[in-house]
């Protein structure tokens, strides 16, 4: 057996026994999904919730405001912000926001450095999925912002393990693992987190470039192709597939011209989305 697999045998034992420490949602996070989520909810019960993070109070106010929500008149109180963005589109960007903190964890140099660049190209892959969606499908820009946000979620306890093991210290075997198991632990993750199937299904599916679900378009879809999008002008081995032979593409309606098109024309809306997650 070659080292390879050998070290991926011992990571899936590893989860199979619970032996991995997985992420957990902040606090703040838990709190607003469920307030949301609560029958009787409203604007002002989700504004006292969130409002207890000044951090989080000033950064909704200014998204509220943003050239991507803004209204005639500026938003100066949370209530109000809660109302004019919508309550699942606050979850969504709360949840976003405070996942940042999961990304600044590791303890170790590298770690920091992995998880750093990882949630840079997680942003990135949100922002073009909520570009797409608005433009391209009836799907949910904010959930496929979010679903752009966590789809490689799972390389983050794998690159925290692999600190540990000393022959991962080789960068590209290191890689090659991330790459084939982060799907696994992702899916793990979200399960935990009791995360809807549709974004379980974008964690799960979104590296197989051959995936189809058979029905119309679906978040897999959109992040499968924001995620090709993000590596545009890189060596990235997505860059070059065929990508009309990639389901996701044909199911948007989208030519390789048309993507690079609508990807240049939205660039100041990629800034914007991509900036909410940056602190």
């Amino acid at each position: 057996m070659s080292l390879e697999s050998q070290l991926l045998a011992k990571f899936l034992d590893d989860i199979n026994h619970n032996r991995i420490n997985l992420p957990t949602l902040p606090e703040v996070a838990l709190k607003v999904r469920e307030v949301v989520q609560a029958p009787d909810t409203s604007a002002a019960k989700i504004a006292v919730t969130i409002g207890s993070d000044p951090v989080l109070t000033a950064r909704l106010l200014h998204i509220a405001n943003s050239p991507l929500y803004r209204g005639a008149t500026p938003i100066e109180n949370l209530q109000n912000a809660i109302t004019r963005l919508g309550q699942t589109v606050v979850r969504n960007i709360v949840t976003g926001m405070v996942m940042e903190q999961l990304y600044q964890k590791g303890a170790k140099p590298s770690v920091k450095k992995h998880l750093k660049d990882l949630w840079l190209h997680s942003t990135k892959v949100a922002a073009i999925s909520h570009v797409l969606a608005r433009k391209f499908t009836r799907l949910k820009p904010d959930q496929a912002m979010l679903a752009g946000l966590i789809h490689d979620i799972g390389a983050i306890p794998v690159y925290t393990e692999a600190a540990n093991i000393p022959e991962l210290k080789d960068e590209t075997l290191l890689q090659r693992i991330v790459d084939k198991i982060h799907n696994l632990v992702g899916t793990t993750i979200l399960d935990e987190w009791n995360f809807p199937q549709e974004l379980i299904d974008v964690v799960a599916n979104h590296e197989d470039l051959h995936y189809d679900s058979g029905d119309g378009v679906d978040y897999v879809d959109v992040v499968t192709v924001a995620n090709i999008l993000s590596y545009v002008g890189t060596a990235h081995p997505h860059t070059k597939k065929g990508w009309m032979e990639i389901p996701a593409f044909k199911k948007l309606g989208l030519t390789p011209e048309q993507s690079i098109a609508a990807l240049e024309e939205a660039q100041e809306e990629v800034a914007l989305v991509q900036g909410m997650f940056t602190s």
